[in-house]
């Protein structure tokens, strides 16, 4: 069913245009708005007692300062633009590069599964990935098994391994593997590659394993 601009059923009503209009901001004064007032200034000014020459022209100075202040105000603010537009883009050419997020921590609740990611950076011979306490105690162990690089997700039942159920609380997630020449590599939660990036209402993101999140939660890229 088609509505008109009040909501009313178009086959009934008919098509009624919105004549809604924005509303003209008069709070404040522009240098039309000081023209104007010079000119009736000097429109009603008494003919018998003119306007001094000298108040004439500074009052024109003042105009000519303002535009001027005007159009520096315009050109900044298009710059300003201008810089945020080429500072987003930049962001582009970090795509296939690794993202720090600064931490690699993850909150955990008592008898519930945390899921996480983590990134490897090479085939995976064999690996283990760890979960720590905030002591740095290895409280819990994940087998990776043989697999190419990438990045993959892991769900720990929150058992550790004297089979006891993990309290809540921030545990740590790092892992330690071999690669497809033998030599013993180690990556950790909270590092990614950037895998594209989103701009979204003056915001840019970027793609980190499963999830897309603000530039500004990126604290290093290599």
């Amino acid at each position: 069913m088609a509505i008109n601009a009040y909501g009313e059923n178009v086959a009934t009503y008919g098509t009624v245009a919105d004549t809604t209009a924005a509303v003209e901001n008069k709070t404040a004064l522009g240098k039309d708005d000081f023209m104007k007032l010079l000119l009736v200034q000097l429109q009603y000014q008494d003919p018998t007692e003119p306007m001094d020459t000298e108040k004439i022209l500074t009052q024109t100075s003042q105009l000519a300062a303002l535009e001027a202040s005007d159009n520096t105000k315009t050109a900044l603010e298009n710059l300003t633009k201008s810089l945020g537009n080429a500072q987003q883009f930049s962001t582009i050419a970090a795509i296939g590069k690794t993202a720090d997020l600064g931490s690699d921590a993850i909150a955990h609740d008592k008898g519930s599964t945390s899921t996480f990611e983590v990134y490897f950076p090479n085939d995976i011979q064999q690996g283990v990935v760890d979960i720590s306490d905030s002591n740095g105690n290895v409280i819990g162990s994940i087998d990776v098994g043989t697999n190419p690089s990438g990045v993959y997700s892991f769900d720990w039942d929150g058992m550790t391994t004297a089979g006891e159920a993990a309290e809540s609380g921030i545990y740590h997630v790092s892992a330690r593997y071999s690669d497809s020449n033998g030599n013993n590599q180690t990556t950790r939660l909270g590092a990614y590659p950037i895998e594209s990036v989103r701009f979204d209402q003056g915001s840019t993101y970027v793609k980190v394993g499963s999830s897309y999140v603000p530039l500004d939660s990126v604290v290093e890229v290599y």
